[in-house]
């Protein structure tokens, strides 16, 4: 018989189930390996694994939730510490919208997979699409960025950076990305430049990290910072260079009136001994005419308190005739020195 060939006649079977019910019981079955899996993992070698008893509510979640569901869930077994519900809601976010899906779809589970704190998984899930040049990509990298930022894979994170750069690492500069979350649950930010450059030192790719911090563009405290820092990371930058970055990030300091900045750069200067010994010089004596010259009212303050401190250790002193070198005659009771 071919193997186009009809089949031979079976005996009558009842009936098939509906599309529904057959997407159930694979839900179900997917669930029961998972649910396995973790159970083996975590039992000792020779131990007899117990089965784990659902709760209904779970059983329904795991079997028919939609990623509002499981995003509640998630958040849920994060508060508790519910770490072995928590793999099992991950798992099955893995399988809950198999490729191909829209991208709002694709969107939306790698969403709660990071609350659910699963940054690999929700690289896994960004994985299966990959969008074409335009805002939908855009979104995608930084989505990308935020799982590895999140997972702690800095080289993950530092292509998606390059990437969104599209070559021109001065455009991270004005792209704000978020971090971390206030107890308001409002975002705390950073430039996505100083970013890439973190991601580039944790790699160990130091001068690759000067190298992007030097690409900023607009002048301020921001970018005196990045300055001196890239002269920390260079290695091997001639004096005559580091000297003139170090100018540079001075200058610029100066006139966005960041005098603590200004401070910290000549203290850096002065640190890196490497120059003439006039550049050394010059350096210190900016340095003390900065310290003069600084309004610092906690400085003030520390300053009064000393000699508050100092003039009430001289009138205690004052008080006591009878110290060593005080005004009062001795007398035999007197102790002797």
């Amino acid at each position: 018989m071919g193997p186009w060939a009809q089949p031979q006649q079976m005996p009558a079977s009842p009936a098939p189930f509906s599309p529904r019910a057959r997407a159930l019981l694979a839900a179900l079955a997917s669930v029961s390996v998972s649910l396995a899996l973790v159970l083996v993992g975590s039992a000792p070698s020779g131990a007899a694994v117990k089965p784990v008893e659902l709760d209904p509510a779970l059983k329904t979640l795991l079997a028919s939730g939609n990623l509002s569901d499981f995003d509640g869930a998630c958040a849920t077994a994060v508060e508790q510490g519910d770490g072995p519900r928590l793999r099992l809601l991950q798992q099955r976010l893995l399988g809950l919208h198999p490729a191909p899906q829209p991208l709002a779809v694709v969107f939306a589970n790698a969403e709660v997979l990071l609350r659910c704190e699963a940054p690999d998984g929700a690289l896994q899930v960004l994985a299966r699409i990959s969008p074409a040049a335009g805002a939908e990509r855009i979104q995608w990298l930084v989505m990308q960025w935020r799982a590895a930022q999140a997972g702690l894979n800095h080289q993950v994170a530092a292509n998606a950076l390059r990437r969104l750069a599209a070559g021109n690492l001065a455009q991270l500069e004005a792209l704000e990305l978020p971090v971390s979350r206030r107890q308001d649950g409002t975002a705390v930010t950073r430039s996505a430049l100083d970013l890439l450059a973190g991601h580039l030192e944790s790699l160990g790719q130091r001068q690759r990290a000067a190298q992007v911090l030097l690409s900023g563009t607009q002048p301020g405290a921001v970018n005196a910072a990045r300055l001196a820092q890239a002269v920390a990371l260079f290695d091997g930058l001639p004096a005559v260079e580091q000297d003139r970055l170090l100018e540079l990030a001075l200058e610029q300091a100066a006139t966005a009136g960041a005098w603590g900045l200004v401070g910290q750069i000549l203290d850096q200067q002065l640190a890196l001994g490497q120059g003439t010994p006039e550049r050394t010089e010059r350096a210190a004596e900016r340095r003390l005419r900065l310290s003069r010259g600084i309004d610092d009212a906690y400085a003030e303050w520390l300053l009064g308190r000393t000699a508050q401190s100092r003039q009430a250790e001289l009138e205690r002193q004052l008080r006591s005739p009878r110290s060593p070198g005080g005004h009062a005659p001795q007398s035999f009771s007197d102790p002797q020195p």
